[in-house]
């Protein structure tokens, strides 16, 4: 039998853990609702919007600032152009881009098909990234047949590391099965209502023969959709030892 002391210590406890659970309630509320600073780090102009262009225009529509961060300017991906004149095609392919998914470009020193892995690399990379101060980054999947992809994946990774494990990091996929290894998602974005505009985005790479990599991209999102029941999802890896917010429900 309780007696009166028991029952005060007991009622103390139970109020004590709603009032606990009331607060952390609230916090997930306020954090969902202020404005998120999501990077989506991508190899190439045409990358993150490939990956994950539906899950940038579902941010951007809920008032988050998305920044596409592209590690290189696509240098060396028109056949019969220069450096120079295919970074500068590319990279006003990419603004466009950002622009119909309400995204900022950002650009990093990286050269396409060179992309180095240096302290000097890390140091700059960071300082780049720092200066979005990132609630999330979503980018490449490490295991991944292309260099330029792994290189962005480290360089973000080591970001994360130095500066402290504080936003939380994703890995998308980019032509599983072709380029993106060994993925197996833990996070799905249903896209379905924004997928026109992914679309349109994917298509302002006019010199990347869209028509071709945009369906690699309905193969992919239509798997990932029937995995999880709607019409068309990205699919997403999430680091376990990183905060778990940046995506949309």
């Amino acid at each position: 039998m309780l007696n009166r002391r028991d029952l005060l210590v007991n009622s103390g406890a139970v109020a004590g853990a709603a009032t606990a659970g009331i607060l952390q309630g609230r916090a997930e509320e306020e954090r969902a609702a202020r404005r998120l600073h999501i990077v989506v780090a991508g190899a190439h102009p045409g990358d993150p919007e490939a990956a994950c262009g539906g899950t940038m225009a579902l941010l951007a529509d809920r008032g988050h600032e998305v920044i596409a961060l592209y590690t290189t300017r696509g240098e060396r991906g028109i056949a019969g152009k220069s450096s120079a004149e295919a970074g500068a095609i590319r990279t006003r392919e990419g603004e466009k881009a950002c622009a119909l998914l309400k995204a900022r470009p950002l650009f990093a020193d990286q050269v396409d098909a060179d992309t180095r892995i240096t302290p000097a690399h890390y140091d700059s990379f960071r300082r780049l990234l720092e200066t979005a101060k990132p609630d999330a980054v979503l980018t490449h999947w490490p295991l991944d047949t292309h260099r330029d992809h792994r290189g962005c994946a480290l360089l973000v990774y080591d970001a994360w590391l130095t500066l402290g494990r504080k936003f939380g990091l994703y890995f998308f996929e980019v032509s599983t099965g072709q380029e993106t290894q060994h993925f197996r998602p833990t996070d799905y974005v249903n896209i379905t209502a924004v997928e026109q505009r992914k679309r349109a985005a994917c298509f302002a790479h006019a010199s990347q023969n869209p028509r071709t990599f945009y369906a690699d991209c309905l193969d992919m999102q239509r798997f990932r959709g029937r995995e999880t029941g709607c019409k068309h999802a990205e699919a997403f890896i999430h680091h376990e030892q990183s905060p778990r917010h940046g995506l949309p429900a």
